[in-house]
């Protein structure tokens, strides 16, 4: 009976256990089950397009990047194909022991190096980056034979930018760059991110930075069908990529090089405007720099150059450099007298060659020029006349007035950087100084305001926005560089719609009296010996600046002075006087007299945009040397004069 009772519980037992096991063979079946149908059903087409994955890739295709051209249609930025030679550091192992071995294929420069070590600080390990560019045919062949040794190495075809004209409107222009961290950081936090995969250069300086999303064009993808190990086998699909539109600009291209060429190795800056619209027809900014250099990556010793130099080739001076606008100034003092009724034009201020305020002596003309009204007061430029009426208007008023013109304002110019300068008042210098004593206007710095000294800081492009607002009678148009946008699959022109042009309310008749004194300047005046034998009625104002601050009772002496700290030659000017079609401002620094140096330029201009003149070698060079007035020889038609492309 006992091993009976046994026998019946041992069969108990087991048919418990066999339950239990069954139990869990169920449930681990279950699981398998739920999961296949999870897999199957739930994430089908996750999972199918992740399998499609596994044997295609989505290549972005990167859109040929549009033409910079100028007003007659001269290609100012375009593009080539060339072949790269390009490492993946991710994949490549040793680094310096690859490259060694490709110097002994390809020719690779020590500067090559340097380039491609700079570019990994910037960019991340697992991105393929170039150690030569514009492969020969002969070093393609040579690579393309010993590939196989050389894991993370290969030879890709790329677009690059060119810049024909090499240094000429360069700030203008602009360059391209490849895309740094920060701009990869700001670009995919923006709605274009997908529209820059793939591209590996960007607009960093004028046109091409402030037109970039014009330019870019839209990015195309290809489907690729590929192996085991990454290689492409077949194209599957492909939907082509979009090239950029191509930018037109209101610039002038052989104006813009001849002012750079009468400008020699001086520095400084000019703008011209037409009065009638606000295009810009030059934009010079003195010394240039070629922007070929940066297409592929500026080297060490280029960079150096550029950076370090003390003529500071990099700064845009039309947009970013700010001078003291010195008797350039005066019209429009002369220009708020008359609209806030401060002085009539016909009451005569005696300049006996100084002024005398607070106890300070402010120097004028040597020996003075007796009795001026207005009229003489800008002709031959009177210093004390301006002292006089600086203190009389005060510095908040001046300030009021000279806002609206522009000064010590964004012009809202279509390019990226330009500064706003010093357009000087209390409330100015209360926010601007931190010391207490500091902050207050004392009366005695008005004085030189009205001279265009003391804290007025303007640039080049708001002295010419001024004198085109001056010479079309106190209508302010909004200054651009980019006349129009041509679609580049289409062909169709599309004209950049601009803001209408803001009348400042100004009094005809005030206007007037100021456009005559500045005629009078090139005819009996400052600017008398430039413009002799012009064809045409010029108006201008020449103007002197300093570089640097000198004491009540110090004598200016050239000589004395290191070269950078000279004064700076000024001009500002419109023409034909009767119907302006051209206004600008020039400024060549360091150079001393306005009529010396910066109206001579001036006059060239104006030949060339009137007359169709271009100026004789003989003239340009004596212009570069600051030693020529009115032309020299015989000048050249325009049109027979070649663009010489580098």
């Amino acid at each position: 009976m006992t091993e009976l009772r046994n026998s019946e519980a041992d069969a108990s037992r087991f048919r418990v256990r066999a339950f239990v096991i069954g139990l869990v063979v169920m449930f681990a079946f279950g699981l398998v089950v739920s999961r296949l149908v999870y897999l199957q059903v739930v994430r089908h087409d996750d999972l199918a397009a992740q399998a499609e994955s596994n044997r295609t890739a989505v290549v972005p295709i990167v859109p040929n990047r549009g033409l910079i051209l100028d007003r007659n249609g001269v290609v100012l930025a375009t593009n080539y194909s060339a072949y790269t030679l390009e490492i993946t550091p991710s994949r490549a192992g040793v680094l310096d022991e690859t490259i060694d071995e490709l110097a002994k294929i390809v020719d690779i420069q020590t500067r090559d190096r340097r380039r491609f070590k700079r570019l990994m600080e910037e960019s991340r390990n697992f991105e393929s980056l170039p150690i030569r560019t514009r492969l020969t045919d002969q070093e393609v062949a040579r690579f393309t034979a010993q590939r196989y040794r050389f894991p993370g190495v290969d030879i890709k075809a790329r677009l690059f930018r060119n810049y024909p004209m090499g240094d000429v409107a360069s700030h203008a222009i602009g360059y391209i760059g490849r895309i740094n961290q920060t701009e990869k950081a700001r670009i995919q936090d923006s709605e274009d991110e997908a529209n820059y995969r793939g591209t590996e250069y960007i607009g960093k300086l004028g046109v091409e930075q402030s037109f970039e999303s014009s330019l870019h064009g839209t990015t195309g993808v290809e489907q690729m069908e590929t192996s085991a190990g990454g290689r492409a086998v077949r194209k599957l699909s492909s939907h082509a990529a979009t090239p950029g539109d191509s930018v037109m600009l209101s610039i002038d291209i052989k104006l813009q090089k001849l002012i750079e060429e009468l400008y020699g190795s001086r520095r400084g800056a000019l703008v011209a405007i037409d009065p009638r619209n606000g295009e810009i027809l030059a934009l010079v900014s003195k010394p240039t720099f070629d922007p070929n250099l940066f297409v592929e990556g500026i080297d060490v010793e280029n960079w150096a150059a550029l950076n370090e130099s003390i003529d500071k080739p990099l700064l845009n001076r039309a947009l970013r450099g700010t001078y003291p606008p010195g008797s350039t100034y005066k019209p429009f003092m002369a220009l708020a007298a008359l609209q806030l009724g401060k002085r009539s034009p016909s009451l005569v201020v005696n300049d006996p060659g100084s002024y005398t305020f607070g106890g300070h002596t402010f120097r004028s003309h040597e020996g003075g020029l007796g009795g001026v009204d207005m009229h003489r007061a800008i002709q031959f430029s009177s210093n004390t006349y301006f002292y006089s009426l600086a203190v009389e208007m005060g510095v908040d008023a001046i300030h009021d007035f000279m806002k609206p013109l522009g000064f010590g304002q964004s012009t809202g110019i279509d390019l990226n950087g330009e500064v706003r300068g010093t357009l000087p008042s209390t409330e100015w210098k209360r926010n601007t100084y931190k010391r207490a004593d500091m902050k207050r206007w004392f009366p005695g710095e008005t004085v030189s305001l009205g001279i265009g000294q003391g804290y007025n800081n303007f640039t080049m492009l708001q002295l010419a926005l001024a004198e085109a607002t001056l010479a079309n009678g106190g209508t302010r148009y909004r200054p651009h560089m980019a006349k129009a946008i041509k679609n580049s699959v289409t062909g169709v022109v599309t004209e950049i719609v601009q803001p209408p042009g803001e009348n400042l309310g100004y009094s005809p008749k005030n206007v007037e009296i100021v456009r005559n004194a500045l005629v009078a300047v090139n005819k009996g005046g400052t600017g008398t010996r430039v413009f002799a034998g012009a064809p045409y009625t010029s108006a201008g104002k020449t103007g002197t600046a300093q570089a640097v601050s000198l004491g009540q009772n110090v004598k200016y002496n050239a000589k004395a002075l290191e070269e950078h700290q000279r004064d700076h030659s000024l001009f500002a000017a419109y023409a034909p006087a009767e119907a302006p079609s051209i206004a600008l401002a020039v400024i060549v620094e360091n150079s001393g007299f306005g009529a010396a140096h910066a109206a001579p330029i001036a006059r060239r201009v104006f030949d060339y945009w009137l007359q169709g003149d271009y100026p004789s070698e003989e003239d340009i060079a004596a212009v570069q040397k600051g030693l020529a007035s009115a032309p020299i020889g015989k000048p050249r038609r325009a049109a027979d004069v070649a663009l010489p492309l580098p």
